[in-house]
This record gives structure tokens, sequence and C-alpha cells, in this order.
């Protein structure tokens, strides 16, 4: 596989491309990374999914929390506490704060998220590409119901603040119908030998990515075979909220139910393969072909082994297309 096409969302996107490109080194990887979290405060434009995928492949996540800078420091977020400017609830650190500072003054110059991006990156070897998904500025909003009333509030609130506490009844990706696929995505996608969706949340990363006018019918127009790896082990998201999310649009939390979500691509869906834990056995899903083995991603040793077995599928079903 020359060419792999991955679309990711932040943690569990960034934690299975450290294992692709180990067991992948001489494929050129093309990260098309959700945008949709992306959130103005403090001035400045943040975009959490980019930056966990940057930091992560750099070498310099915090493995802990799994976002932000490793031997972080929070100064700035006490000063900005100190002078009662919020929010409280979101985590500035000082190193991370660097990043923002140098984005929004590129973004306000002109130079378009996917320039941005590609100057940030410089600084680490990732050894991938790493698109935006779109240029144009798109935030996911949530609506919710609580003492407030009927109101939507941004994705981060509700995530952050709110621990995804209060159901969310919808979500709404602003601007989404504007958007166009960044420089370089779709002609990535048309080229690939093989097209994995990461593990990653189905409603507010994947989902959002597949929103961007264009891209989902460059999927099913896409001469590579596609498989996805489910965030869904044994009925659980393995991090995050993603059943929370699950639960708002209707779909079950469980790897049959996301699968089938997505669906086969031969029946107008976007699934050739579809990799699952063996905890989710038996399971079949018409026009999907489904393997399955450990999917926690609990050291490197693993991790290699799941991206490795989504290689494996992937040119098992290129060889029943016909390709090479």
């Amino acid at each position: 596989m020359k060419r792999i096409v991955v679309l990711a969302g932040g943690f569990g996107g960034a934690r299975f491309l450290r294992g692709l490109r180990a067991v992948a080194p001489e494929s050129k990887i093309t990260v098309v990374a959700n945008t949709g979290d992306d959130i103005t405060l403090f001035g400045l434009r943040i975009c959490p999914d980019l930056d966990t995928l940057m930091y992560t492949l750099g070498g310099v996540i915090n493995e802990k929390t799994g976002w932000g800078r490793d031997d972080e420091t929070f100064n700035s977020k006490a000063e900005l506490a100190g002078f009662g400017v919020g929010p409280s609830w979101f985590g500035l650190g000082d190193r991370d704060l660097a990043t923002h500072l140098i984005r929004t003054e590129m973004l306000n110059a002109g130079y378009s998220l996917t320039d941005v991006t590609s100057a940030l990156v410089k600084r680490w070897e990732l050894g991938l590409e790493l698109l935006p998904m779109c240029d144009e500025r798109v935030e996911t909003h949530v609506r919710i119901s609580d003492e407030d009333g009927d109101r939507f509030i941004h994705f981060q609130e509700w995530w952050i603040r709110l621990g995804a506490k209060v159901a969310a009844e919808q979500f709404v990706a602003l601007n989404i119908e504007q958007s166009r696929p960044a420089k370089g995505v779709l002609e990535a996608i048309a080229g690939a030998d093989l097209i994995i969706l990461a593990p990653s949340n189905p409603v507010v990363s994947t989902g959002i990515i597949l929103q961007v006018p264009g891209i989902l019918t460059a999927l099913k127009n896409a001469d590579a075979p596609i498989v996805g790896v489910s965030p869904i082990i044994n009925g659980a998201p393995v991090r995050g909220m993603a059943d929370k999310c699950l639960t708002a649009i209707g779909v079950e939390t469980n790897a049959h139910a996301v699968g089938a979500h997505y669906g086969a691509r031969s029946a107008g869906g976007l699934l050739d393969g579809w990799l699952v834990d063996t905890t989710d056995l038996p399971m079949e899903i018409n026009g999907i072909e489904v393997r399955a083995l450990n999917l926690l991603m609990i050291d490197p040793v693993t991790t290699q082994a799941i991206a490795q077995e989504a290689l494996n599928l992937g040119r098992a079903l290129s060889n029943q297309r016909g390709g090479s």
C-alpha cells in the first residue's frame, strides 16, 4: 500500500496513526483531520484535533491527558483568571499557547488553515502529511435543554465544561455547507491505495469530516478499499463520550450498529471492511468484510498490530477488487 489516506479525529486517531506509521514506513500517509472541534477563545484560533495529532505524532503530547503538550505549565491561564477573563474550563497551557498564537497570526495575515498547518508541523518530524478537512471555519454546536432553556452551545463547552452530562439533542456543524475540501484532500482520496477510518468518534469527528461537501462522494467513488476501525469495544467507547453522541443521532453504542451506520459501499454506504474487537463477535454486516482482534491500544505493540491488520484487510479487499 504505497498511498494511504486516513480520516481521523484526535486521541484515537493519533494513537492509531503512530502504529500505522511504524508498520508502513515506506507508505505515503495523508491524514484528513477533523476541524469541527475548532473554537476561538481568548482571541485565539484553537484546533484541538489538529494539535493532538501534531503533538502525538511529533512525540510531545501529554500522554496522561491525551491532549496538550508534555511538561506543560499553566501560568498564562492563571494570569487570565486573575484578571477575571474566562472561560476557566478550557485547559490553555503555556507551550500550547505558542501554537495558537502562531496559528492566529498567520490566519489573520490571510494564510489558509492548510498553509498554517503545514508551517506548524515543520517543527516536528511527523512522517506523514497532515491536512485539515477544510480551510473554512466550521464549528460543531450542540443543542441541549437545561435550566437555561432549549439552546445551542459550542461542542467544546458541552464536552469539557458540562462533561456531556446534559443530553445532546442535535449536533450542527455551522458553515459546513459553505466549506470545501482543503487543498490536497480530494487528490489524496482519488489516488489512494487504501483509505482508513481511524477509531475516532463517528458523530463529531469522522461524521463531521464526511459532511464537508465533496468528501463523502469522493470516498464512495474511490478505487481504493475503505476500512474502518471501530471506536466502540464491547458496547462502550474506549475514551470520551461517543456513546452520548451516538444516542443523539439514534445509533446504538456497539460496533455492529456503528458499522451499519457507515454502511456497505456496495449498498451505497461507505465501508468495504470493518475491524472490531474480539469481544464484539460474532458479527455479520451485509456487504462488509468484518475482522476481529484486540482493539485496545494499550501499548505500541498492540497498536501496531491493529494498524497491520487494517493493512492486511485492505490488501485482501484490494485483491478481491482486482487491485495490486
